[in-house]
């Protein structure tokens, strides 16, 4: 059984989080199986040791161990790196080639950034995983070859198998064995041994004393998201080190280093509606209940303003304070009664004629049967309707801002209500 302490000395790993021992002990168990193996993480997180952990701790460690940065190879030359040509098969094909296929025979290929191959290229790769079988450039001789391959990526595989742009197929013949390597922020206990590792190499490196770290700049760095991963954090050590002569680092001067480490991450505001269409039917339905709240402050507006109009009948003062407490009567803020109103309620409850005259504080008896008039919303607010339309003599655009609402609210309740 391999000690993952002396593989990690071995090797050059600092640190002791789980989830990067977890990764560590996959590695080590499927290295001697000839199974694929897909190494997956950010950018930075040294995704290139595990591939060599594999070969290393696998019977095929005394053979050729060979890696390929499939994003660095451009599009129109990658089948002929990989699988070789026969010379003439294209402009520049001055001799035959080897391709790392055949070259790496009994050993070990490392593909990273698989996810950049193009889609023809991941068909021969399909087939040389399945039947261990490829073909050169320019010609139709099929070749055998025994390597056993081992890829990495940082792209969503997924998102990119929905955009078409990886082969499914292909994903479940490399992904037999998945290795993930966790982020800085994962393993926040090992970021201020990795800055004493490279502060330590780079020291000697310039012949200068190691930085030493005080609280404060602990913090920082644990704090610090690292977007860029160990390789962003490498970097800063060394910048600090060639550039800083005081060796004691605190956390002002850290500061400095941190690309937008003052500003707060706060969530985006939604500025204007997009031309794009919902996403979902649940966005579609938050619009519609905005707008119905819209249409209802609207129209709460509108009554409470028609309440505090002057007027000769003190009755519609009455059914307008009732029309706008039951409006309110769910809501936090409920308007005061004015003094006008109080009388006004108070007079509403004595029965009303339409003969009675009002003088002074004279008792009026009422002989005529009193009929209770309707408080319904939608009634009150189709009569309003009406008569803001007589009275702008049918022009929706000036009745809606008597009513003080849109025009496009209004249109909609005329029809709502079958107003003519």
């Amino acid at each position: 059984m391999v000690d993952i302490h002396d593989l990690k000395q071995r090797f050059g790993i600092i640190g002791n989080a789980v989830t990067l021992n977890r990764a560590i002990e996959v590695a080590v168990q499927v290295a001697p199986t000839d199974m694929s193996v897909l190494i997956t993480g950010e950018s930075g997180v040294g995704k290139e040791v595990f591939p060599q952990i594999i070969h290393q701790n696998s019977s095929r460690k005394h053979n050729k161990y060979i890696a390929v940065n499939c994003g660095a190879i451009p599009e129109g030359t990658i089948d002929s790196e990989l699988f070789g040509h026969i010379k003439g098969s294209f402009t520049g094909a001055l001799s035959d080639r080897k391709g790392y296929f055949e070259v790496a025979d009994g050993g070990t290929i490392f593909l990273d950034e698989v996810g950049e191959l193009p889609i023809a290229t991941q068909a021969r790769l399909l087939r040389v995983l399945e039947a261990g079988e490829f073909i050169r450039v320019g010609t139709s001789e099929v070749l055998k070859t025994n390597v056993r391959v081992v890829a990495a990526t940082n792209i969503d595989i997924q998102k990119a198998i929905s955009n078409s742009k990886f082969r499914e197929d292909l994903y479940y013949r490399l992904n037999t064995v998945p290795v993930y390597v966790p982020t800085l922020r994962e393993r926040k206990e090992d970021i201020v041994l990795l800055f004493r590792k490279f502060a330590y190499d780079f020291a000697e490196k310039y012949r200068m004393p190691s930085l030493r770290l005080d609280d404060d700049a602990r913090h920082i760095l644990v704090s610090f998201p690292w977007p860029g991963n160990i390789r962003q954090l490498k970097n800063i050590t060394e910048q600090v080190s060639i550039i800083e002569k005081e060796r004691n680092i605190d956390g002002v001067l850290l500061r400095g280093y941190l690309p937008h480490f003052h500003e707060k991450q706060l969530p985006a505001l939604y500025d204007k509606e997009s031309n794009e269409t919902f996403s979902s039917e649940r966005e579609i339905l938050y619009k519609v209940l905005f707008d119905m709240k819209k249409d209802m402050t609207d129209l709460k507006k509108l009554v409470f303003d028609l309440m505090h109009t002057d007027s000769d009948d003190p009755r519609l003062h009455t059914e307008n304070a009732n029309i706008i407490r039951k409006l309110y009567k769910e809501d936090a803020i409920v308007p005061e009664p004015t003094e006008f109103e109080q009388s006004a309620q108070q007079y509403a409850a004595k029965p009303v004629s339409p003969a009675a005259t009002i003088r002074g504080d004279e008792d009026i008896q009422d002989t005529e049967e009193y009929v209770e008039e309707s408080l319904s919303i939608e009634k009150k607010e189709k009569e309003l309707i009406q008569k803001a339309l007589v009275k702008h003599n049918g022009k929706r655009k000036y009745a809606a801002g008597d009513l003080g609402i849109s025009e496009r609210t209004l249109y909609r309740k005329i029809k709502e209500y079958n107003i003519n």
